[in-house]
């Protein structure tokens, strides 16, 4: 059994322990509050703008832009994997880069060749331990989330689609549901995919042009899936640490509760132990 001195450090160190959990908890539950104000006022804006730009895409040509041109058979394909910089916060990062690398594997065959564009860090050593090919590198992009450094991202993104290296971009991320669930999400990014006109085919009117508008519109999407996207991780990511620190309080409770019990017992122990040879001490005397 431990000694008395040992478990009493035990103790502290674990209490500290969950000072520490209990303060992350609160932090993260006070970013999440914000980052879910952020996602809920940014999904009827870019649900909007899919809507209305998909509408106009369903009615020209594929051919009229290169982001709705559709490409097949498709060979190259990249995968846009989106994690956090930080860690302690559950499966979030865990769930996203396995459900790329599962992609990959079941995909391999499929496709010429599967590349990756990773935000966050621990994406980043997760796929270079394991020797994927990393297109591009995105870190530090949720110190500074603005539309700005979302720009950077979508045109990289644009640029490798219409110089005709990728045929089909896909993202992957953590879809906010609320604060203890998120559900990792693989969907299309380009090409565009376009609405169902319901409206029966009515024609427009374009000024100054169709080709103009779909190019000033169309990275405008992309730009606006990405911002939506990261936003969603964002949100995920919060509530992830904010649960996970949550259970790792309690935890600490539970422990120091067991360790509280082991101490007395251990006490107990000693005082008995030292009953024991005081009285047979006394008997010693006697005879």
């Amino acid at each position: 059994m431990p000694s008395l001195k040992a478990i009493r450090k035990r103790i502290t160190s674990v209490r500290s322990t969950r000072q520490i959990t209990k303060a992350m908890k609160m932090v993260a539950a006070a970013k999440l509050r914000r980052a879910q104000t952020a996602i809920e006022q940014a999904r009827p804006y870019a649900k909007k703008l899919a809507e209305g730009i998909g509408d106009i895409a369903a009615r020209v040509p594929v051919e009229d832009h290169p982001l709705l041109a559709r490409r097949e058979p498709l060979r190259k394909v990249q995968l846009f994997v989106l994690t956090s910089d930080r860690g302690l916060c559950g499966g979030f990062n865990s769930n996203v880069n396995r459900a790329a690398e599962r992609f990959i594997v079941e995909n391999r065959a499929k496709y010429e060749e599967i590349s990756l564009a990773v935000v966050g860090r621990k994406a980043v050593e997760y796929f270079r331990r394991r020797r994927y090919d990393i297109k591009h590198e995105f870190r530090g992009v949720f110190a500074d989330l603005s539309i700005g450094r979302v720009r950077e991202i979508a045109d990289q993104v644009i640029a490798g689609y219409t110089a005709s290296d990728l045929d089909a971009v896909y993202m992957v991320y953590n879809e906010f549901k609320n604060a203890v669930s998120q559900k990792v999400v693989v969907e299309p990014l380009l090409p565009v995919s376009p609405a169902v006109v319901g409206d029966g085919g009515v024609e427009y009117l374009y000024e100054p042009g169709k080709r103009e508008l779909l190019d000033l519109l169309l990275p405008r999407y992309v730009e606006i899936e990405i911002m939506r996207a990261l936003l969603e991780s964002v949100a995920s990511e919060h509530g992830a640490r904010m649960t996970a620190m949550d259970s790792a309080t309690k935890n600490a409770s539970e422990m120091i509760g067991s360790l509280t019990l082991q101490f007395n017992r251990a006490r107990q122990a000693a005082i008995t132990k030292e009953l024991m040879e005081i009285i047979g001490g006394a008997e010693a005397l006697k005879g």
